[in-house]
């Protein structure tokens, strides 16, 4: 009977031949990934019931990222607690700060993760990996303290939502930009419990960067997960890091699988999008209106990658942060930092009047290094704008791609990226 590939993976790890959406299914997890937020309320769960181990030492990635270096002792004894779990169990994969970064960013780029296999954290944005063609997805601190004892977790089977993207993607349009559009058609909880599984042209012909950022903003459409299959472009950017094909399984969907819904998009049509206060579904082409901003945000490890720098300095290059607006920049890793250094995106981004921080998920979650404080507008290449995400709760909180970031950041105010050239020219010059 046909599957599509997250239901083969599935199937692959819980012992099943075939598995069909709704079906219950314990499943064998080759990775977990542990930060200092939601990790140490798992292992207090196992150590107040006498299970305080770990399934396998080799399997368990500790990358601690939202609040670090510390902001208050509370969070440093939350680091703590992770390092020193981390020593005492000898987990072998262990990113600290000032060698790691952004949890997501810092796992695809390690070499470990291959297509084919299942990763669970506790972290939303797990899905992230879910561009390497495997089953990535985030859960509770419950099945994670699980996962991490005992290498195995519950699943429903997951319908799955396919979406075909075609065309030419236009100048001043990025990934961002495609995914806000699929949200705002389909709403935040369009795909609730779904598998997000990208296919098209369009995708064929993006960069790894391109498909991380759609994955990785599934959750924003209520998603279980995205997927994209495993390509030339996979296996050309898996091989850099040392996997090669014969070291995992590709598992691709059938022709006759069936699908929940699927959607079709014409990337030719789709303009720089920015999602509106409270919502990530509540999407507008850039510059619809004239929105002053007081803050303006580049990072995440849903934008804050080599490419997503390299948009933003093309836009600042030459031009000034506007007065009134407080721009940062977050390399989502210290592998992207130092390559963003190395390319003079620093200088540009100084140069422009923004401030570069260090890698952390720093004040995409409110948590530091950019918190909003009452009535801020800041316009974000983040994934979330609920109420206080970011800081206080009457702040504004507009999603969008970095180059309109960057483009609004100049201008003082929400605008279209495609009216600023290369070469420090606007368009209507």
């Amino acid at each position: 009977m046909a599957m599509t590939i997250s239901e083969k993976i599935l199937a692959a790890h819980s012992g099943h031949e075939h598995v069909v959406p709704g079906q219950l299914i314990e499943c064998t997890t080759d990775w977990v990934l542990c930060h200092e937020i939601t990790t140490p309320a798992a292992l207090r769960m196992l150590e107040e019931r006498g299970m305080d181990k770990v399934f396998d030492p080799s399997k368990i990635v500790a990358i601690p990222d939202h609040s670090v270096p510390a902001m208050n002792i509370k969070a440093a004894k939350m680091y703590q607690k992770l390092k020193s779990w981390v020593k005492e169990k000898g987990i072998e994969h262990f990113y600290d700060v000032g060698r790691g970064g952004i949890a997501h960013v810092v796992l695809e780029n390690t070499g470990l993760v291959k297509p084919g296999q299942t990763l669970v954290s506790g972290d939303s944005h797990t899905c992230n990996a879910g561009a390497l063609g495997m089953f990535a997805t985030g859960v509770g601190s419950t099945d994670l303290a699980g996962a991490i004892y005992a290498g195995r977790v519950w699943f429903k089977i997951p319908e799955t939502m396919l979406i075909r993207v075609t065309g030419e993607i236009q100048p001043g349009v990025t990934p961002k930009d495609i995914v806000l559009e699929v949200i705002k058609r389909i709403g935040a909880d369009g795909a609730n419990y779904m598998v997000m599984e990208w296919v098209g042209d369009t995708i064929d012909r993006l960069d790894m960067e391109g498909r991380f950022t759609l994955t990785n903003m599934a959750i924003e459409a209520g998603g279980k997960t995205g997927i994209v299959a495993v390509d030339d472009t996979t296996r050309a950017y898996l091989s850099a890091r040392g996997i090669e094909p014969g070291s995992y399984t590709e598992y691709t969907s059938d022709p006759d699988a069936q699908y929940k819904v699927v959607i079709d998009v014409d990337a030719s049509k789709v303009e720089p999008t920015v999602a509106y206060p409270h919502i990530p579904s509540n999407g507008r082409v850039a510059g619809s209106d004239k929105i002053a901003v007081t803050h303006a945000y580049v990072g995440s490890c849903t934008n804050g990658r080599i490419g997503d720098l390299r948009d933003v300095a093309r836009i600042l290059k030459g031009r000034k942060v506007a007065d009134g607006v407080q721009m940062i920049v977050v390399p989502a890793t210290q592998a992207i930092w130092k390559q963003a250094a190395q390319e003079g995106l620093m200088e540009i981004f100084v140069d422009a009047g923004a401030s570069v921080s260090y890698p952390s998920c720093g004040a995409c979650l409110g948590m530091h290094s950019g918190v909003l404080g009452p009535d801020d507008v800041c316009i974000s290449s983040t994934n979330r704008n609920f109420v206080g995400r970011m800081g206080d709760p009457t702040a504004q909180i507009y999603l969008a791609s970095p180059a309109t970031v960057a483009a609004s950041a100049v201008a003082g105010f929400i605008a279209d990226p495609r009216a600023y050239n290369a070469d420090g020219s606007n368009a209507a010059d």
